[in-house]
């Protein structure tokens, strides 16, 4: 059965190539938002706080502050509206998932960028 859904995520499912990012990295997203008949791009840029799932159903959650909120979006990796993803920064962390960073404030949240 799980060959079956496989195949057919691998054959029907339209792949975008997104450039690969991990937990750490800032990244902006720019994604399609219909206002009745018109359609206009937005982008969210903010650090990833995780990557889940596989195939089809693989998402992501970037976290951005605006002003003193914090803002968590989710995005769905095939998600149609999805346009382009910029990786503005390589973070290195030691975690996969990095929730941890919802509780940091001013200087320690800040993450080591790679140079590469």
């Amino acid at each position: 059965m799980e060959n079956l859904v496989k195949f057919v995520q691998d054959e029907f499912v339209t792949r975008k190539d997104f450039p690969e990012f991990s937990a750490g990295d800032t990244i902006t997203v720019y994604y399609e938002i219909k206002e009745g008949e018109k359609t206009r791009t937005q982008f969210f840029k903010g650090v990833v706080i995780q990557r889940r799932g596989t195939g089809a159903s693989e998402t992501f959650t970037i976290r951005k502050m605006s002003g003193t909120v914090g803002v968590e979006r989710i995005f769905p990796i095939n998600m149609p509206a999805l346009q382009k993803i910029e990786i503005n920064k390589k973070g290195k962390v030691r975690r996969a998932r990095i929730f941890y960073f919802r509780g940091l404030r001013g200087k320690k949240a800040r993450i080591k960028e790679v140079r590469g």
